[in-house]
């Protein structure tokens, strides 16, 4: 296994040209294309992605250790099979849609202005989890801890209050309005 340190990675088509499966760490990502790669069993640590595609990318059992992605398109990932050892991320103007994060401990994540449409959280321990600015259009939250998480400027979610622990989570007016959808209440502002 390749050992790759402290190394910039910009305009980069892994797709025409493989990644060196190995172990990355301190390393940047710039403008790169991972589009329907397989990265399998790679390690990320201490890494930054910036403006790049990850969509369809296959992540069994891949290593994400405090990692930073920013501008980045990530349609259909399934975090859920990551390595979940030491699990840390953060994605900022991120576009999200139709992943997956089955059952992970996402404790702390940030997920700042970014497209999490139809993203599947079930299961997922997301306590002080931020979802400032986010769009939640169609996302599952169903046995989540979402205890002080942060939802403020966050819009489209649905989320049941009786399917999942929320104390101390931070909501907005007039989006609070989407805990309670199950009720099919009519609602004047």
């Amino acid at each position: 296994m390749h050992y790759i340190n402290d190394t910039n990675f910009e305009n980069e088509n892994f797709f025409e040209s493989a990644l060196t499966q190995g172990d990355y760490e301190y390393c940047s990502f710039i403008n790169c294309n991972f589009a329907n790669c397989d990265i399998s069993s790679f390690k990320f640590i201490d890494c930054d992605f910036t403006d790049c595609d990850f969509s369809s990318c296959a992540i069994m059992s891949t290593s994400f250790q405090n990692i930073k992605f920013n501008n980045c398109k990530m349609l259909g990932l399934q975090f859920d099979t990551c390595n979940p050892f030491a699990l840390s991320l953060n994605f900022s103007n991120c576009i999200l849609n139709h992943s997956v994060f089955y059952s992970q401990k996402l404790n702390n994540t940030h997920f700042s202005s970014c497209q999490l449409k139809e993203v599947d959280f079930s299961n997922c321990q997301l306590k002080s989890a931020n979802f400032k600015a986010s769009d939640l259009l169609f996302a599952i939250f169903e046995g989540c801890n979402l205890e002080k998480a942060n939802f403020s400027e966050a819009k489209n979610y649905t989320i049941n209050p009786e399917l999942n622990i929320m104390k101390g989570a931070q909501f907005d007016i007039p989006e609070v309005i989407g805990l309670l959808n199950k009720y099919k209440l009519k609602i004047n502002l």
